[in-house]
């Protein structure tokens, strides 16, 4: 089996290596510098895409902000430090007056690459229209009203949002001129690219923003490639195709390891981890299969082999380090005859004797969801097939670049596995007002929690910070009770790049990857 599955990868490059070859052949390979002097870079990644619902650059669309700030269109007005604190940016200070009122000052020498002034009242029109659009941002935010007068921006909430700041910084947050609207998915913002054409899971072309607040950008022209495939992207990057990579398959680092190429990698809040789905014809309804599940993924064999390291296996909802971070709650070690005996005890019996266990006529079948864009998804589903057999669990894989449709079946579904960065903002509260809660956007799964909401309420009105990191921390612990979603996995983050390629890197919160100072020697 082992060799079938090496002869598989094999042929797997292989085949990436020739449609490299083919598209090459058929566009021509990029260059540094074009034919007229100007300086170019053609970077792929295998994210950009509808599947990860960044079908465009517009920010206020569902998640294309990520593609709006990591491209270098838009700006928000605070920023994340390398260690996820909050910054100023297009914002040069704040005031919190009272618990609901929030005065900036913003940068007065910033203009959209529309040619506008940004100003307050621009940056009105843009909150005002990314709450109208976006449901999860209106959700964050709870702004009830919002006031400008020249630079000063006021901002009054609907209640006490001591995570205002932190949210503010989210790639929906981009400041973008609305008056010149979101044709073909675009959007005017104030970063150092110009968004020029962009087509959906095909490329994004940018051009250098000649008034750039922030000084002049390096480069002229960049690409961006969606590659949806690793083996693909790896040898594009070999034969020079692509000058950078994000998103490569792991197992493909080792022939970037050399002085031809610069490896910027950085360990990350980013996930992989599955959702249960508790409708009542889910086998996830049944307690004992969810705590079953929970103890039979072999996390740390999972990160050794198959992540080759690249990550480290995970407990909670954040990984080890910060005041709520993972190492500070309880869950299920891996134990596959512990695992065998919760089933065992709940009537989950293999009385047919083909290994795969039943219960009032019923065969243990999870269903397992997930899609190929981040390129151990389908490892992991593979993984947990591997040793939840092993306990008597039938894994039914369905790894689809449709995942975002296929989520709404409810009857679809028993296990959606998927990547997130689980605190993006330097904060907590996202990751459960997104997933968790009652009400959370992307509850899919129907994951009901009194206690867990009532954290929430204390959480979403608590300043103090040591308060805040006790709440996520005990709200950590309801769901791991519950077994409502299993933890598999935190990654390093990793750009890869020609070495000629200068700052071409790595960020905690995995923004902020095309700035001014990108350049191509």
């Amino acid at each position: 089996m082992k060799k079938l599955k090496k002869l598989q990868k094999i042929i797997s490059l292989a085949l990436g290596i020739c449609l490299s070859a083919s598209l090459m052949a058929g566009c021509g390979q990029e260059q540094a510098t074009s034919p007229g002097g100007q300086k170019t870079l053609v970077i792929g990644d295998t994210t950009f895409n509808s599947s990860n619902e960044e079908s465009d650059v517009n920010p206020h669309n569902a998640y294309s902000g990520w593609a709006c700030i990591r491209y270098g269109i838009g700006e928000t007005l605070v920023k994340y430090s390398d260690d996820m604190a909050v910054e100023p940016w297009l914002a040069v200070k704040w005031e919190n007056i009272d618990e609901l009122t929030w005065k900036f000052t913003l940068r007065d020498d910033v203009t959209f690459s529309s040619g506008r002034r940004m100003d307050a009242a621009a940056v009105k029109e843009c909150v005002e229209h990314l709450i109208a659009n976006n449901k999860r941002a209106e959700q964050d935010l709870k702004i009830a009203s919002i006031e400008a007068e020249g630079q000063e921006l006021t901002i009054k909430t609907k209640e006490p949002n001591p995570a205002l700041l932190n949210y503010l910084g989210d790639p929906y947050g981009c400041i973008v001129d609305v008056q010149a609207g979101f044709d073909g998915g675009m959007a005017s913002g104030t970063g150092p690219y110009i968004a020029e054409d962009v087509k959906t899971d095909d490329h994004l072309i940018l051009k250098k923003n000649e008034h750039y607040w922030g000084g002049s950008p390096k480069l002229d022209k960049i690409t961006i490639r969606t590659i949806t495939d690793g083996n693909t992207l790896s040898s594009a990057l070999q034969a020079g195709e692509v000058q950078a990579a994000y998103g490569l398959a792991y197992e493909s680092y080792p022939l970037f390891r050399n002085d031809k190429y610069v490896i910027s990698q950085i360990p990350t809040s980013r996930c992989f981890f599955g959702k249960m789905n508790f409708d009542p014809d889910s086998v996830c309804a049944d307690p004992a299969v969810r705590k079953a599940i929970s103890m039979g993924i072999d996390k740390e064999n999972f990160v050794t082999k198959l992540l080759d390291g690249n990550g480290s296996p995970a407990s909670g909802v954040f990984p080890a380090g910060p005041a709520y971070g993972g190492d500070k709650v309880k869950s299920e070690a891996y134990d596959p005859e512990g695992a065998k005996k919760v089933l065992e005890e709940a009537g989950w019996l293999d009385t047919d004797g083909d290994g795969i266990r039943e219960k009032a006529g019923r065969k243990l079948v999870v269903k397992w969801l997930t899609y190929p864009s981040r390129q151990e998804l389908p490892l992991l589903a593979e993984s947990a097939q591997a040793s939840l057999k092993e306990i008597g669990m039938d894994v039914d894989i369905n790894c689809t670049a449709d995942n975002n449709q296929a989520v709404k079946d409810v009857k679809g579904w028993d296990v959606y596995a998927m990547a997130n960065v689980q605190a993006p903002t330097g904060d907590p509260e996202y990751w459960f007002t997104v997933f968790a809660t009652s009400d959370a956007t992307k509850n899919q799964g129907k994951y009901r929690s009194e206690k867990l909401d009532a954290l929430e309420a204390q959480l979403s009105r608590e300043f103090d910070p040591a308060k805040r990191a006790q709440l996520a921390i005990d709200m950590q612990q309801v769901i791991l009770d519950d077994h409502a979603f299993v933890f598999c996995s935190f990654l390093k983050m990793s750009m890869i790049a020609k070495a000629n390629v200068k700052n071409y890197t790595s960020h905690p919160c995995d923004y902020y990857q095309v700035t001014a100072d990108l350049d191509v020697e």
